[in-house]
């Protein structure tokens, strides 16, 4: 965990903020917060919060052995704290971890508002858009951070990222070490889950993004209608200043009505159902998918600029105009923010090539959704017809998550390729060869006249070989589910396993033979 430095702020003051009845220590001082008892540091305010199997509060004695000054909890936290009669004062409020942001904000003297800050939302897309809306804020002059599922950056710093958003506490003091080195403005992907669990609560953002809302999160949201209402939450002057939303889709377009807050829409021709009653603010034309990305002319509200994307597919066309649009509210400078945005690489795990120079091509993408597959399979397909030949598909579900897009993503694989290999994602808890068959049981037989495949492989590194071995010259092989990530997680056991690798590997061992 990153630190920043702040004033010590005091467990009286912080008292009052979250409306204690009581009398704490008046001496008592803090200087940073964490929900974790193992990264305690001396001054932290330690917030012991209910878990899915265990209360927070059953480590407050350690964590003030570590140097907490104080505990902030719940009434069944203080049940099981008093018996531990720790040394240090314990504020007790009413469903703490909604108050966590606010509090955070405070200990770490609000960095938000000394950022310029967009933030990410959707179902996809959001890597893709945070990424390419920093490299539209860095062309722009500005210093700038990153928030986000592939790596966080401060300036020319990159760190690990743990999750998505990271928790409240964790993400306050990252965006305070943001203001320490200079960091002017932030990119910053917003999970539903974030919004649900409070995780960007006190954050002050300039612009926030709205992608595309598909099937996914519903083992936690229940339903799409919850699953909107959370992304939608972010759109609201508690959050934000200034929306930019995408309206190629029904959800999008019902939130771009529904906003509180300015709004500004863009989408892509031929992305969406076209709505004559909302005609995008922002949209392109004249795209040429020849030149190495593709190239496009951007139309926004006031004029004309040249812009591309290294990335392919008309949805990643999408992200690099929404890019624009939310650097652009920021900036004033929609030239400047085309040419970074074009100018920016791949991202990892993005419909990124594997093995260039070999006859094959081989992509990896982050698609774990029923939507996002479709749209992979799309590009695939563009370029196996341009190239002549099949189109191959490597795809597995993850375990202990949503298990209703699972016949949904089988079933778009076999219907979007030509052979369909069906393996492991990260199966987690769940046995693999039951996540594979739910898949499987997504697939309509194949079309009488057509030459359509499909085969179940146990062992996604075994998978990915297989597909590579049965290629022919000219076919194209995607890699589609884990994208950037470097390890499987089985049994709760996280084991070296990049699909690059794995299909670097397996193409050497085909050019070598």
């Amino acid at each position: 965990m990153i630190r920043p430095t702040v004033a010590p702020k005091s467990v009286a003051a912080l008292a009052e903020l979250v409306g204690f009845v009581g009398e704490p220590n008046q001496e008592a001082v803090i200087s940073g917060i964490t929900l974790d008892s193992r990264r305690v540091a001396d001054g932290d305010l330690y917030g012991a919060l209910a878990g899915a199997h265990v209360h927070g509060a059953t480590f407050a004695k350690q964590a003030v052995n570590s140097g907490a000054a104080a505990i902030l909890t719940d009434q069944a936290g203080a049940d099981i704290i008093g018996q531990s009669k720790v040394s240090v004062p314990v504020l007790v409020v009413e469903d703490p971890r909604a108050r966590l942001g606010r509090i955070s904000s405070w200990i770490y003297g609000n960095p938000s508002a000394a950022l310029q800050i967009i933030g990410v939302t959707g179902t996809d897309g959001k890597t893709t858009v945070a990424m390419l809306a920093e490299a539209g804020l860095r062309a722009a002059g500005l210093t700038t951070g990153l928030v986000g599922t592939v790596l966080t950056r401060i300036g020319d710093q990159t760190l690990e990222s743990v999750r998505t958003t990271p928790e409240a506490p964790d993400l306050h003091a990252l965006l305070a070490v943001m203001v320490e080195h200079g960091v002017q403005a932030v990119a910053m992907e917003v999970s539903s889950h974030a919004l649900a669990l409070g995780r960007v609560s006190g954050v002050e953002f300039d612009v926030v993004v709205f992608t595309n809302l598909g099937h996914d999160h519903l083992d936690f949201h229940g339903d799409q209608e919850h699953y909107f209402q959370a992304k939608a939450s972010l759109f609201t002057p508690e959050y934000a200043q200034q929306a930019v939303v995408c309206t190629d889709g029904v959800w999008g377009r019902r939130l771009a009505k529904l906003s509180l807050i300015p709004t500004t829409t863009f989408a892509v021709p031929g992305e969406g159902e076209a709505k004559a009653d909302l005609q995008p603010d922002w949209t392109v034309a004249d795209i040429d998918t020849r030149a190495v990305g593709w190239e496009f002319l951007i139309l926004s509200p006031t004029a004309r600029y040249q812009g591309g994307c290294q990335l392919p597919g008309m949805f990643n066309v999408s992200n690099a105009l929404g890019a624009v649009a939310a650097v652009s509210c920021i900036t004033g400078d929609p030239a400047a923010a085309a040419f970074g945005v074009a100018d920016s690489p791949g991202v990892p795990g993005r419909m990124e090539q594997v093995g260039a120079g070999t006859q094959l091509a081989v992509l990896v993408d982050y698609a774990h959704t029923p939507d996002a597959v479709v749209r992979a399979l799309g590009v695939g397909r563009t370029i196996a017809t341009a190239r002549g030949g099949r189109l191959i598909v490597v795809l597995g579900c993850g375990g202990d998550r949503d298990r209703e897009k699972r016949p949904l993503m089988g079933a778009a694989a076999a219907e979007g390729a030509d052979l369909a290999i069906i393996t492991d994602d990260n199966p987690r808890s769940e046995d693999p060869a039951g996540i594979r068959r739910e898949m499987m049981a997504g697939m309509a037989p194949p079309a009488p006249g057509t030459h359509s495949e499909r085969v179940e492989i146990g062992g996604r590194s075994a998978a990915l070989t297989y597909a590579v071995q049965i290629a022919e010259p000219n076919d194209v092989i995607l890699a589609l589910g884990k994208g950037h990530e470097t390890t499987q997680e089985i049994d709760g056991v996280k084991t070296p396993l990049d699909d690059r690798e794995v299909l670097a590997a397996a193409l050497k061992g085909t050019i070598s033979d």
